[in-house]
Protein backbone atom coordinates (compact mmCIF):
# COMPACT_ATOMS: atom_id res chain seq x y z
CA UNK A 1 0.00 0.00 0.00
CA UNK A 2 1.10 3.40 -0.67
CA UNK A 3 -0.37 6.85 0.21
CA UNK A 4 0.70 10.59 0.66
CA UNK A 5 -0.62 13.48 2.46
CA UNK A 6 0.63 16.94 2.79
CA UNK A 7 -0.10 19.52 5.03
CA UNK A 8 0.98 23.30 5.49
CA UNK A 9 0.08 25.69 7.95
CA UNK A 10 1.08 28.76 10.26
CA UNK A 11 3.72 28.27 12.57
CA UNK A 12 1.55 28.94 16.08
CA UNK A 13 1.38 26.94 19.10
CA UNK A 14 -2.08 26.19 18.79
CA UNK A 15 -1.71 24.46 15.19
CA UNK A 16 0.68 21.86 16.84
CA UNK A 17 -2.53 19.90 17.86
CA UNK A 18 -3.72 19.89 14.48
CA UNK A 19 -0.66 18.05 12.99
CA UNK A 20 -0.41 15.67 15.73
CA UNK A 21 -4.28 14.71 14.99
CA UNK A 22 -3.92 14.70 11.16
CA UNK A 23 -0.88 12.39 11.47
CA UNK A 24 -2.49 10.00 13.79
CA UNK A 25 -5.47 9.83 11.56
CA UNK A 26 -3.44 9.65 8.54
CA UNK A 27 -1.43 6.70 10.59
CA UNK A 28 -4.52 4.66 11.56
CA UNK A 29 -4.77 2.83 7.98
CA UNK A 30 -2.02 1.29 8.59
CA UNK A 31 -3.78 -0.28 11.52
CA UNK A 32 -0.85 1.02 14.86
CA UNK A 33 -1.28 -0.25 18.19
CA UNK A 34 -1.94 2.47 20.44
CA UNK A 35 1.58 2.71 21.61
CA UNK A 36 3.04 3.02 18.42
CA UNK A 37 0.16 5.35 17.91
CA UNK A 38 1.17 7.51 20.66
CA UNK A 39 4.70 7.67 19.49
CA UNK A 40 4.33 8.59 16.48
CA UNK A 41 1.74 11.56 17.98
CA UNK A 42 4.56 12.34 20.27
CA UNK A 43 7.56 12.97 17.35
CA UNK A 44 4.93 15.03 15.91
CA UNK A 45 4.57 17.15 18.46
CA UNK A 46 8.15 17.83 19.04
CA UNK A 47 9.02 18.05 16.12
CA UNK A 48 6.21 20.70 14.87
CA UNK A 49 7.11 22.56 18.46
CA UNK A 50 11.09 22.61 17.63
CA UNK A 51 9.74 24.66 14.22
CA UNK A 52 7.05 26.89 15.99
CA UNK A 53 9.36 27.52 18.97
CA UNK A 54 12.80 27.31 17.74
CA UNK A 55 12.62 27.80 13.97
CA UNK A 56 10.52 30.92 14.16
CA UNK A 57 10.35 31.87 17.63
CA UNK A 58 6.52 31.64 17.30
CA UNK A 59 6.38 34.38 14.41
CA UNK A 60 2.80 33.57 12.68
CA UNK A 61 4.67 34.43 8.97
CA UNK A 62 6.21 31.12 9.46
CA UNK A 63 5.08 28.28 7.48
CA UNK A 64 5.73 24.54 8.51
CA UNK A 65 5.00 21.75 6.16
CA UNK A 66 4.02 18.09 6.76
CA UNK A 67 4.45 15.32 4.44
CA UNK A 68 3.64 11.77 5.52
CA UNK A 69 4.06 8.84 3.01
CA UNK A 70 2.91 5.30 3.37
CA UNK A 71 5.08 2.76 2.50
CA UNK A 72 4.04 -1.05 3.15
CA UNK A 73 4.76 -1.54 6.20
CA UNK A 74 6.03 1.95 7.53
CA UNK A 75 5.10 5.57 7.62
CA UNK A 76 7.81 8.49 6.97
CA UNK A 77 7.15 11.83 8.03
CA UNK A 78 8.79 14.98 7.22
CA UNK A 79 8.69 18.07 9.27
CA UNK A 80 10.24 21.10 7.23
CA UNK A 81 10.48 25.23 8.44
CA UNK A 82 12.38 27.59 6.74
CA UNK A 83 13.16 29.62 9.75
CA UNK A 84 16.32 29.91 12.08
CA UNK A 85 18.00 26.68 11.69
CA UNK A 86 20.10 24.98 13.98
CA UNK A 87 23.98 26.29 14.30
CA UNK A 88 24.79 22.46 15.52
CA UNK A 89 23.08 19.59 15.27
CA UNK A 90 25.01 17.37 17.57
CA UNK A 91 24.89 20.00 20.08
CA UNK A 92 21.21 20.15 19.98
CA UNK A 93 20.34 16.54 20.05
CA UNK A 94 21.87 16.09 23.37
CA UNK A 95 19.38 15.39 26.02
CA UNK A 96 18.68 18.09 27.79
CA UNK A 97 20.37 20.97 25.72
CA UNK A 98 18.10 23.81 25.26
CA UNK A 99 18.06 27.36 23.73
CA UNK A 100 15.10 28.36 25.15
CA UNK A 101 15.91 27.96 29.25
CA UNK A 102 13.84 30.74 30.19
CA UNK A 103 10.84 28.97 28.69
CA UNK A 104 11.35 25.93 30.90
CA UNK A 105 12.11 23.69 27.75
CA UNK A 106 13.14 20.09 28.80
CA UNK A 107 15.21 19.72 25.84
CA UNK A 108 14.45 15.99 24.98
CA UNK A 109 12.94 16.62 21.89
CA UNK A 110 15.57 14.87 19.78
CA UNK A 111 16.16 12.29 22.44
CA UNK A 112 11.99 11.34 22.12
CA UNK A 113 12.27 11.32 18.16
CA UNK A 114 15.65 8.95 18.15
CA UNK A 115 14.34 6.28 20.97
CA UNK A 116 10.40 6.38 19.15
CA UNK A 117 11.23 6.09 15.52
CA UNK A 118 13.46 3.52 13.45
CA UNK A 119 15.06 6.22 11.93
CA UNK A 120 15.48 10.07 12.50
CA UNK A 121 17.60 12.61 10.02
CA UNK A 122 17.79 16.17 10.68
CA UNK A 123 19.15 18.34 8.23
CA UNK A 124 19.99 22.27 8.87
CA UNK A 125 21.56 25.59 8.28
CA UNK A 126 21.58 28.78 10.07
CA UNK A 127 19.33 30.67 8.48
CA UNK A 128 17.94 28.65 5.81
CA UNK A 129 15.25 26.50 7.66
CA UNK A 130 15.35 22.87 9.00
CA UNK A 131 14.17 19.41 8.10
CA UNK A 132 13.52 16.28 10.01
CA UNK A 133 12.91 13.05 8.49
CA UNK A 134 11.05 10.36 10.70
CA UNK A 135 10.62 6.65 10.02
CA UNK A 136 8.68 4.02 11.70
CA UNK A 137 7.84 0.14 10.62
CA UNK A 138 4.47 -0.46 12.04
CA UNK A 139 3.37 -4.05 13.38
CA UNK A 140 0.26 -3.61 12.42
CA UNK A 141 1.17 -2.65 9.03
CA UNK A 142 3.46 -5.92 8.69
CA UNK A 143 0.40 -8.14 9.73
CA UNK A 144 -2.03 -6.34 7.22
CA UNK A 145 0.53 -6.81 4.08
CA UNK A 146 1.18 -10.70 4.57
Amino acid sequence: MKNEMKLEFSALSENEAFARVSVGAFAAQLDPDMNELTELKTVVSEAVTNSILHGYDENPAGTIRVMVKIETDSLEITIKDDGNGIDNIDQAKEPLFTTKPDMERSGMGFTIMENFMDEVEIISEPGTGTTVYLKKRLAGARTLCN
